[in-house]
This record gives structure tokens, sequence and C-alpha cells, in this order.
């Protein structure tokens, strides 16, 4: 059983350049890795590292982030300023999910799961005790991935002579 201390801390955080801040004062009971494609290209890396935090849990103590829907169900938050990703969130949904990496003290965050299997680079190994919960598929369902697939608006992952895409 693993200890929920690190939940129901204080935390702040924040973008690299300083020009958006938050406050945290409790954490959901996830804090995962996401491999999945979509998650790779919003944080320019091979994997997203996440945790949810209430709405009522959460304030912007400097600034606003700025935001991309890359489906017509998610948005990505992140500084304007600096480029920093800072949060996913499903559109109307009860948190948003922080990225880990945004917070002063990161180190304190267990990872617990890891996602988006179909995704994981293969020089990456399993993180060493994180519940491996499978593809995006397993994980989300069939329909809930359908969505996303059906209103993406990320880029390919190949050269387009136009974007975006004349409907």
């Amino acid at each position: 059983m693993i200890d929920e201390s690190y939940r129901f801390r204080e935390y702040s955080g924040g973008c690299q350049c300083g020009a958006v801040r938050w406050h945290a004062t409790e954490l959901r009971d996830n804090p995962h890795f996401c491999h999945c494609r979509m998650c790779q290209k919003a944080a320019g890396n091979v994997f997203i590292d996440l945790v949810g935090i209430g709405h009522e849990h959460l304030t912007w103590t400097r600034g606003k982030p700025s935001e991309f829907n890359s489906s017509d169900v998610a948005a990505r938050g992140f500084c304007s300023n600096c480029g920093t990703p800072l949060y996913y969130r499903s559109l109307g949904g009860p948190h948003v999910s922080m990225t880990i990496g945004s917070f002063d003290q990161p180190h304190l965050i267990p990872i617990l799961y890891e996602m988006g299997l179909e995704g994981r680079h293969p020089g990456l190994r399993p993180v060493p005790g994180a519940e491996q919960i499978g593809t995006t598929e397993e994980g989300d369902g069939v329909e809930a991935v359908a969505r996303v697939r059906a209103s993406n608006h990320q880029h390919p992952d190949h050269d387009t002579a136009e974007w975006p895409p004349r409907n």
C-alpha cells in the first residue's frame, strides 16, 4: 500500500519564466506518465508526467495559462511567454492534470501509473513499482479514444502542404 500523504500537502509550481504560477491544496491519487502520441507531442518529449488537481484545490497565483484545444474534448494549458506545458484537462471535467515537472518540488510526488503504453519509446523501461495501465484504449475506453480521434486538432506526424487542412 502506497503512503498517500503526498496527496494532502500544499504545493506550488509554475512555468519556466515565472509568468504563470499556481498553488494546490490537494492532489488526486493518479500521478502517472502517459506515453500516448498526443501527450508526447504536447510535452515535446517521449512521455508526459501528470497528476490531477481538482478545480476547487487549485488557485492561479500569477498570470493565467494559455490553452490549445488538442481535440474537441480536451485542452492543454501552457505559458504563452516561455511555452512550458502546464496541464491537460478534459473540457468540462472536474480537475486538471498538472505536469509534475511544473511543481516546485516534483520529487515529492511518486509515479504510480504508466499509461498510453502503445506509444512508449522502445528505449524506456517501466518505472519500478508503477502499475502498467495499458494502452490508451484500455485506460480511457474505445469510445473516449474515438471521440478524441474524430476531433483531433493535432498536426499529423508527416509534412503537409498546408495547415490547418481545408474542409
